[in-house]
């Protein structure tokens, strides 16, 4: 029983100070996942913490389930509207992307550090998808607003890599172990992942949108330990069956957030808390299984493949991924810059040590210091990098709706925020002659870091964010009237 409570401190005192130590990576500028992977070191044998911590399977595991969170979360908060013009690209930076860094690294090691060729390709591979856990994690901390759909395509594109990225590593493990790979079977492997992932994600998404309506749960909490437990059955169902369980999860979590249905804000904000909790949970677990003497062992070759991998292989995938497309140079500049690596490339790097590769502990130590160099680097310099491309938005000033409706009002009703645009036809009209459909209210109006109670004769301004009750039936014409002259 001690030994079990010292385990519940320990583990407790790290995830507190993780959280507090997020108020000082702010502050700095630092993306707060190097916090928690250096807690995590600190914490670890070779620092002063001296927890001795070397379980790959469980840390697999680990990562996984945090990973099902992060996905579900983000994939809850992706728009339809964002999706359908971001899907082309993304589609081909996950797929085509993905294959063109595994290839263009794995050469490279193979020609220039003497890698034999299926190894250097694994590394490749392991490092070749941008990561969900960062991507989500930087780009919403900061509250970065990108011009265009870019940061639609960069959430898409690390919402919708990793299968890629596990089906290589996974193809070129065994590669490695026979000297070889049936090509039949790495197209049957390949399209159940892709397949039986996207069928199961797309209609189990449906489903729980169904029973989310039809359900009348005694207590409202429960809608929330319902979420939860269901997105972990969307992966492992989708796992048994071969398929890719988080690309079934992001997919399920996207038809999610985009339907209508019973306490969906306040599940909404419950699954930040959990994505968090899940990203602080597998970075530190991750930093434990670091031992930063051997990662000091392949400084050399860590800052080279960083190197090939920031400014020659991403890029170049970028490039010829989109080359097609209708995004601009600029804009394909910010993508190729935002190759971060996280969590993902660090799992899977633990794939070879599991199945008992040689040289599995090298690689291993190879990928992480390249994680660590792309989140030092790219993540701390994303604002000013899309600052100097001209492609920061300034911050919105939509602030989250600070109440819920319960479940059974929720079902015909709705509280939307709308931002005022400058120059709107609505603006220094007073309430009353908005024309607003009959059973609208506009509750709350938000100027200049005060919150304001209308009445009739409230005007309003360009730029005001509002919080309006409303029927869910007149949200297109409520939508209208802001658009369109009066």
């Amino acid at each position: 029983m001690i030994i079990f409570e010292y385990i519940l401190l320990l583990i407790s005192v790290l995830i507190l100070v993780s959280i507090i130590m997020t108020k000082l990576s702010n502050n700095l500028g630092l993306p707060s996942l190097l916090i928690f992977l250096a807690i995590g070191m600190l914490a670890g044998t070779d620092g002063p913490g001296n927890i001795y911590f070397d379980d790959f399977r469980l840390s697999q595991a680990i990562g996984v389930v945090a990973l099902v969170f992060i996905l579900f979360s983000g994939g809850m908060d992706t728009k339809w509207q964002c999706i359908k013009s971001a899907m082309s690209g993304a589609l081909k930076l996950s797929t085509l992307g993905v294959v063109l860094s595994a290839l263009i690294i794995g050469i490279a090691l193979y020609y220039i550090f003497s890698f034999p060729l299926f190894e250097g390709l694994l590394i490749g591979a392991i490092i070749s998808s941008t990561d969900s856990a960062a991507v989500f994690s930087i780009l919403r901390s900061k509250s970065l607003r990108l011009k265009g759909n870019v940061r639609s395509l960069l959430e898409l594109e690390s919402g919708s890599n990793d299968p890629m990225a596990i089906f290589l590593t996974l193809v070129l493990i065994e590669a490695v172990k026979f000297q070889g790979f049936d090509l039949l079977n790495f197209v049957f492997f390949f399209v159940m992942q892709f397949g039986v992932g996207a069928v199961v994600g797309i209609g189990m998404g449906k489903l729980l949108v169904i029973i989310m309506n039809k359900l009348k749960l005694p207590n409202e909490g429960f809608y929330s330990v319902f979420a939860i437990t269901y997105s972990v059955l969307v992966y492992s169902v989708t796992a048994i069956l071969n398929g890719s369980g988080f690309l079934a999860v992001y997919l399920a979590a996207v038809v999610i957030g985009n339907s209508e249905f019973v306490q969906k804000k306040s599940l909404l904000r419950f699954f930040d808390g959990i994505a968090f909790l899940g990203e602080v949970t597998m970075f530190l677990t991750l930093g434990l299984l670091v031992f930063p003497s051997q990662v000091l062992n392949v400084v050399l070759i860590g800052l080279s493949v960083s190197a090939l991998l920031i400014f020659l292989a991403r890029p170049l995938s970028v490039f010829l991924s989109l080359m097609f497309s209708k995004y601009k140079f600029r804009e394909k500049v910010l993508v190729s810059w935002v190759g971060l690596r996280g969590a993902v490339p660090i799992i899977l790097a633990t794939f070879p040590i599991t199945a008992n590769l040689q040289n599995g502990s090298y690689y291993f130590n190879i990928i992480f210091f390249v994680v660590l160099t792309s989140v030092i680097i790219q993540g701390w310099s994303l604002p000013v990098v899309a600052r100097a491309l001209k492609l920061l938005l300034p911050e919105s000033k939509v602030k989250k709706i600070p109440i819920e409706l319960d479940a059974e009002m929720s079902k015909s009703s709705d509280l939307v925020d709308i931002i005022v645009p400058d120059g709107s036809p609505v603006t220094g009209k007073p309430l009353a002659e908005l024309g607003l459909p009959e059973g609208c209210l506009i509750t709350v109006i938000y100027r200049d870091d005060e919150y304001i109670i209308p009445s009739g004769s409230t005007s309003l301004e360009g730029g005001d964010a509002i919080i309006m009750l409303l029927k869910s039936e007149h949200k297109q014409k409520v939508t209208e009237i802001f658009r369109k002259p009066l």
